[in-house]
């Protein structure tokens, strides 16, 4: 245990470094989330949404949701061009746990991910977002799981594709219906009958609804419960996952 720690803090440290050195890496990926709040945010004051809250509370968690989710899905392409420049073969010829080469990457893709999570809410706040505390925490916590799940599959999804050309279709085609299907622009109470119950079927509808809850102060809720069971199985079965691609890879 002691020895996948020190491998995991290593690879963490060294990607964080590379991520350090692109400013504007750190900084685009929250631009998409700030230019809803600017332009779609607005838009929302004042209508009934069916659901607690004012538009802030409900538009808000949604797009933190939405940078993970985005942000996370195409992190394999790293991989990629790892396999490519050869770094991941170099890779193979160390000791190191291939499991920490999996949790550095996504713990580093974690961190970020909840820095940029920060600068939307303090955005957010500027524009008339009013939340309690525990709840703007707790909807860091589901950002970051979030990542660590789609990071994890994302980079056993690379792994296997190997060429960015079928890597980027292929994710595009996740992730735009997860995020149409999971309400994270307007709750899926809005939505007919027929595609509220299939939205019942993404996972990702689940720590939406929980982020929402914690926004207005329902921390002892259903919707709370159902989006931390959620939440931990995809981790469960997402590390899992990954850790068996890195293994059978050698990377």
């Amino acid at each position: 245990m002691s020895v996948l720690l020190s491998d995991t803090a290593l690879l963490f440290g060294r990607y964080a470094r590379q991520s350090l050195r692109s400013k504007f890496q750190m900084l685009f990926g929250a631009l998409m989330p700030l230019l809803y709040l600017v332009f779609f945010g607005p838009l929302l004051t004042g209508l009934p949404l069916g659901s607690q809250g004012d538009s802030w509370q409900v538009l808000v968690p949604g797009l933190l949701l939405q940078l993970g989710l985005f942000g996370a899905l195409f992190a394999g392409f790293s991989v990629i061009l790892e396999q490519q420049s050869g770094v991941l073969e170099r890779m193979r010829a160390t000791p190191v746990s291939r499991l920490a080469l999996l949790l550095g990457r996504v713990l580093r893709d974690a961190a970020l991910f909840v820095l940029q999570a920060v600068l939307v809410v303090l955005a957010a706040t500027v524009l008339g977002l009013r939340a309690p505390l525990g709840g703007i925490l707790i909807g860091f916590a589901f950002v970051g799981v979030l990542t660590i799940a789609l990071a994890s599959l994302s980079y056993s999804v690379a792994l296997k594709v190997s060429r960015p050309q079928d890597f980027g279709p292929l994710i595009n085609g996740l992730s735009m219906p997860s995020m149409l299907l999971s309400g994270l622009m307007l709750p899926m109470t809005l939505a007919p009958g027929w595609l509220d119950v299939l939205s019942h079927f993404m996972p990702f509808r689940y720590l939406v609804d929980a982020m929402r809850a914690g926004y207005v102060g329902d921390y002892a809720g259903t919707a709370m419960l159902y989006g931390v069971l959620v939440s931990a199985a995809l981790v469960a079965v997402a590390v899992t996952v990954g850790t068996r691609v890195f293994r059978k890879a050698g990377a």
